[in-house]
């Protein structure tokens, strides 16, 4: 790899504010630079912060809340629109 043309690469805390909920995990984002935001974290070190909207904990996917979709209703208008063969 050549030098200088990668972007620096180290821990950083994501924040999801709705669901209260952070983790540290490693990224190419400049969470200090661009934001000048830090966290303390659990080890007592400082990290850079970035805050998100949606986590795996505040989704509807990830936490069961999405909404059922109809899907009897879709195969009868399916066979309604393009007949049943067979």
């Amino acid at each position: 790899m050549r030098n200088g043309i990668h972007p620096a690469y180290g821990p950083v805390v994501f924040r999801d504010r709705a669901a209260n909920h952070a983790f540290l995990t490693r990224s190419t984002l400049a969470g200090a630079e661009a934001t000048g935001k830090t966290v303390e974290w659990e080890d007592g070190r400082t990290y850079p912060v970035v805050d998100v909207e949606i986590s795996n904990v505040s989704h509807p996917f990830y936490t069961g809340t999405a909404r059922v979709l109809d899907t009897a209703g879709r195969v009868e208008r399916f066979e309604r629109r393009y007949g049943r063969q067979g």
